[in-house]
């Protein structure tokens, strides 16, 4: 990686957040895969350092959870008896917690879909807030015991939780998702506005983790072999989505909305992370 020069690097880099593949990006920029994957794992572990930082004291008023799906290496039934239960081998989920007035990504964690696993992030995510925030999360049951723990009782804190029908069997495939008929709001702690108990804009998130990194593309061979490649795709990429990438409705960056920066980032500028 030390022979790449900076618009070298910053080429690789545009290529990744824009939700190209490892292997794609090889054959369009001709560096090597192992070279890519090490300016990968430097970069990430600079931006995670770089956010954790810097995503401090922030003015929230209010905050989106939600948990998104991958997997590592192979799916759940094809982990081998010896490797069950062990982290990086089938599902892996991603916590993330979102501000629903400026964008930004306050927190992020990469991990089991666990009660040890939300207490984790709930603390993260409570130690990064300036003031008392309005909270919603999906009807998961280990946010309960997590935002408690975090938060006591400075928190305007609800659920939200779906409710779904059986889906079709007529011209139904096994991917076919169930039918969302409705959701039921729970007020589990202090006066959160009904108005606005949602998680429409974690889950738009989602979507956009999902188009933004190719390893979270479903029904492809683009999975993560690693779960640190994991993480540090992660972390560069809300670098890049916090710092880099302007908003179509807030006409800045999330990270310009919420007061952490003063301009719009380059990716030479993410890139120079390693300096």
């Amino acid at each position: 990686m030390n022979k790449l020069d900076a618009k070298r690097r910053a080429q690789v880099v545009a290529a990744m957040v824009e939700g190209a593949s490892i292997n794609s990006i090889a054959r369009m920029t001709g560096v090597s895969k192992p070279t890519i994957l090490k300016l990968l794992a430097d970069l990430g572990n600079a931006c995670a350092q770089y956010q954790d930082e810097k995503l401090r004291n922030l003015p929230c008023k209010r905050v989106q959870c939600d948990e998104i799906w991958a997997f590592c290496g192979m799916k759940d039934k094809n982990v081998p008896e010896h490797l069950l239960g062990k982290l990086g081998y089938g599902s892996v989920w991603t916590w993330t917690a979102l501000c629903a007035d400026t964008k930004l990504m306050v927190s992020w964690l990469v991990g089991e879909r666990s009660a040890p696993y939300a207490s984790k992030f709930m603390s993260d995510v409570a130690s990064r807030l300036r003031n008392r925030v309005q909270l919603t999360t999906d009807g998961h049951r280990p946010y309960l015991q997590a935002v408690d723990k975090a938060f006591g009782c400075e928190i305007d804190y609800a659920m939200l939780e779906k409710l779904y029908s059986t889906p079709p069997t007529k011209g139904a495939t096994r991917y076919s998702p169930a039918q969302c008929c409705g959701t039921v709001t729970h007020k589990i702690m202090g006066n959160p506005a009904k108005e606005h108990i949602s998680t429409s804009y974690a889950e738009r998130m989602n979507l956009q983790i999902r188009m933004g990194m190719r390893r979270f593309t479903r029904l492809t061979n683009a999975h993560s072999k690693k779960i640190q490649n994991h993480a540090h795709a992660l972390n560069l990429y809300f670098m890049f989505y916090n710092y880099a990438r302007i908003h179509q409705t807030l006409r800045v960056t999330p990270a310009m909305a919420s007061g952490v920066a003063d301009h719009v980032w380059s990716i030479e500028e993410i890139v120079g992370l390693l300096n």
